[in-house]
């Protein structure tokens, strides 16, 4: 999966925020944690859940099922405002 092209991610005073670039049709206002914008980064470029997974265990020092209970939650919020190419 990866991120549709047209959405940038910006910090904003210590917040991250999802913008859309260009002309694009997206209402919705979404801000992410740190961890968010870890995965977002990992999201511009084609990638699996298994390697995200791998990549938060190794960042944040987490066991497996967390990261991917946080990943899948993550990835749902995307999928719902039609960010993702699968």
């Amino acid at each position: 999966m990866k991120l549709k092209e047209g959405f940038m991610l910006k910090e904003v005073a210590g917040s991250y925020i999802v913008i859309p670039v260009g002309q694009i049709d997206f209402t919705a206002m979404i801000t992410v944690n740190e961890t968010g914008a870890f995965l977002w980064e990992r999201l511009m470029n084609h990638t699996t859940v298994e390697e995200l997974c791998a990549d938060m265990v190794r960042e944040y020092d987490i066991d497996e099922s967390t990261a991917k209970r946080d990943i899948e939650a993550f990835i749902k919020i995307l999928s719902d405002n039609n960010l993702l190419e699968q």
